[in-house]
């Protein structure tokens, strides 16, 4: 079947009943479909011009299910599902606030958790079907020297735009794993190197191929604790948040955000941290220095404060974009105060 919608260009659509048949059907000039909320506006403004679309609905799970001493969220859970789940607010806090602060309600009643990971920069230059920047082919990124209010202040790549997922930022903080599946079989990916720094042989975010899907998600073990918190399975008390600011109060994309998750010993001190922010690289960032300061530290406000100053240690801002700086670092403080409540 040949679709011609609006200003989009001519493709095929295949709607395929099992794996295999979709995976015979993908390939770097094809593009999976499920929710659609950015592949179809990449499409109308010729940024996406694919020449198939693989519906996938019918072939990847959906929903949240415990896994062993885990929990999976298949790829094509809807965001909305994922942020009322009344296990996931419990025992991985952040996840559950960064869906709900991700889009409107309409757009997280639609769009997918395994689609929002994959989604593509929200950068005007990259959206502007006029503008041949880098991440699209060209030679240099426009906004280096051009209006990077809301660009990148970390991250060696040649992208200055930012990702523009809420979740993909818990996930890394709470040591999720992304599973991939293709037709050479299932890998595993841990979420923190599912994202990679778009580079001149590969112009994209993420490590996953032209043939391959994600297919769930895997959250690892953690029981209900004290005062919203978790306990680990094997130590500690787990506490995740996640913060972002926005230019409108509700339903736009961060200009700075962190998810923040620490995990407290029997005696009160850290015993683990994981700091990732959004908003400020062409991936979601580990803000490794933020971390280290922060283990084996008992949690009080001088710590917090320290911490939050080696959150944006190493930052490389541009013209426009340095109120970031004392922004992500607020936003670092009040999470981790908000941990230690």
């Amino acid at each position: 079947m040949i679709l011609n919608i609006h200003q989009v260009r001519p493709f095929e659509y295949i709607r395929p009943a099992h794996l295999e048949e979709a995976f015979s059907g993908l390939g770097p000039r094809t593009r999976p479909f499920a929710g659609g909320t950015d592949l179809l506006p990449l499409m109308k403004a010729d940024i996406a011009a694919p020449v198939k679309l693989v519906d996938i609905k019918r072939v990847l799970e959906a929903g949240i299910r415990a896994d062993g001493d885990g929990v999976v969220i298949g790829a094509l859970t809807v965001l909305e599902e994922i942020e009322s789940d009344s296990k996931i607010k419990q025992s991985h806090t952040a996840l559950a606030e960064a869906c709900a602060a991700a889009a409107s309600p309409q757009l997280r009643n639609m769009a997918t958790i395994g689609g929002n990971l994959l989604q593509r920069p929200r950068c005007w230059y990259f959206r502007n079907p006029r503008v041949r920047c880098w991440l699209k082919g060209g030679d240099r990124c426009a906004a280096e020297e051009g209006d990077n209010r809301r660009h990148a202040l970390f991250g060696a790549s040649p992208c200055r735009a930012v990702h523009p997922s809420d979740p993909a930022a818990a996930l890394i903080a709470l040591d999720a794993e992304v599973r991939l599946c293709g037709p050479r079989g299932e890998r595993t990916v841990p979420a923190g190197e599912f994202f990679m720094l778009p580079h001149d042989a590969r112009r994209t975010e993420t490590v996953i191929e032209d043939d391959e899907l994600v297919a769930a998600i895997r959250l690892p073990a953690s029981t209900p604790g004290a005062q919203g918190a978790s306990r680990s399975a094997s130590q500690g008390i787990s506490r995740s948040t996640y913060l972002k600011a926005m230019e409108r109060k509700a339903w736009t994309f961060a200009l700075a955000g962190v998810a923040a998750s620490l995990r407290l010993s029997d005696d009160g001190t850290i015993d683990d941290a994981r700091i990732v922010l959004t908003g400020v690289a062409p991936i979601p960032w580990r803000a490794i220095r933020c971390e280290e300061v922060l283990r084996q530290k008992a949690p009080d406000r001088k710590l917090f404060e320290k911490a939050a100053e080696a959150a944006v240690e190493g930052a490389a801002p541009l013209m426009h974009n340095g109120y970031k700086l004392p922004l992500v670092a607020a936003l670092v403080k009040r999470a981790l105060g908000r941990l230690n409540a």
